[in-house]
């Protein structure tokens, strides 16, 4: 993209691994299950090497036969042990200050997760950051089957107030690349996430490695 002329009003951001660092935790919480079914552990790294959606894709590539238990049922099992332990993570470093720069200079920002709707209500609550976003979008189910569908009804009522072509999606993945492209939006991603820099830059969208080198960035676009 040639972000030189580009003015964006509009910012798309996404949650897991994006703003919340929950990466450790969900390695952990799949280690978990293959433990319990006698399959090998992955490291923190294998972890960002193999994590994609649909995440039914993730479990299969982490060795899940889903010949035990169903992938609805490992799925349940994860997000039940994720919310007991989703309170021990964090933002990461310098998301606030971030969001509250953005909101300072009118950017209006919307947040779009893979994760089940209620629930991202209540942590976003619990982080007290709600009021930042304008719109925030979850899925209506736990098993993260992707949000192409979600992206193009946000998208639509964004430009239905005549921001056609100005919106950005700051994202973690190749999915959030993808959503980029269906909702011809630009994207920017982020490597301290659930996908490792390797995969995420050879999309051709500018990656960055933490909210210091993004806050960079969007000064230069945006200010």
């Amino acid at each position: 993209m040639n972000q030189s002329s580009k003015a964006y009003n509009h910012i798309i951001w996404d949650w897991n691994g994006t703003l919340f660092n929950d990466v450790e935790l969900c390695a952990n919480v799949m280690n978990l299950l293959l433990s319990q079914e006698s399959l090998p552990n992955i490291s923190i790294k294998k972890y960002k090497e193999i994590f994609t959606f649909p995440v039914i894709e993730y479990y299969r590539i982490a060795g899940h036969t889903f010949e035990k238990n169903s992938f609805e049922v490992l799925g349940k099992q994860f997000m039940d042990e994720y919310e007991t332990r989703k309170n021990n993570c964090g933002l990461f470093p310098g998301v606030i200050e971030l969001l509250a720069s953005l909101k300072s200079i009118h950017i209006q920002q919307h947040l779009l997760s893979a994760y089940e709707q209620n629930s991202l209500n209540r942590i976003l609550n619990y982080f007290a950051i709600s009021s930042y976003f304008q719109n925030i979008v979850g899925l209506d189910n736990i098993y993260a089957g992707g949000k192409s569908h979600l992206a193009k009804k946000l998208a639509m009522k964004i430009r239905s107030n005549g921001s056609e072509g100005n919106i950005l999606l700051i994202g973690d993945t190749i999915h959030d690349y993808e959503v980029a492209k269906e909702i011809n939006s630009d994207c920017i991603l982020i490597s301290h996430g659930h996908q490792d820099e390797e995969r995420l830059l050879k999309l051709g969208v500018p990656v960055v490695k933490d909210f210091n080198e993004l806050n960079n960035l969007l000064k230069e676009l945006l200010y």
